[in-house]
């Protein structure tokens, strides 16, 4: 399965955006999804997880509250809704399928190219 991330951009803190990650190739109704994040000079950071029919979800602490994941698995699409963006939410986020709603990159097989998302303070 193909993976592209999209909807990063610049937006100032206590603003809002909305990343989508779109699937060819592969249904991604038969997968778990998973949303990272990696900062300059930091390793690549769990956000959060949705199971394959999007009955069940799992956040970091440091979103929870202020992020939401979902998916329209007619659309193919995931989603990841960010409110009160923070600077330290600054990074590239990238999305991720795997057969397993998992806090781990390894927990996932496939990978989409990273959306930078940067706000300002």
């Amino acid at each position: 399965v193909q993976l592209q991330a999209s909807g990063g951009g610049l937006v100032q803190a206590g603003g809002s955006l909305r990343l989508s990650c779109a699937a060819s190739g592969r249904t991604l109704r038969s997968y778990c999804m998973g949303w990272f994040r990696q900062a300059p000079g930091k390793e690549r950071e769990f956000v959060a997880t949705i199971t394959k029919s999007g009955g069940n979800t799992y956040y970091a602490d440091s979103v929870k509250g202020r992020f939401t994941i979902s998916r329209d698995n007619a659309k193919n699409t995931v989603y990841l809704q960010m409110n009160s963006l923070k600077p330290e939410d600054t990074a590239v986020y990238s999305c991720a399928a795997g057969p397993q709603p998992g806090v781990w990159y390894y927990d996932y097989d496939y990978w989409g190219q990273g959306t930078q998302v940067t706000v300002s303070s």
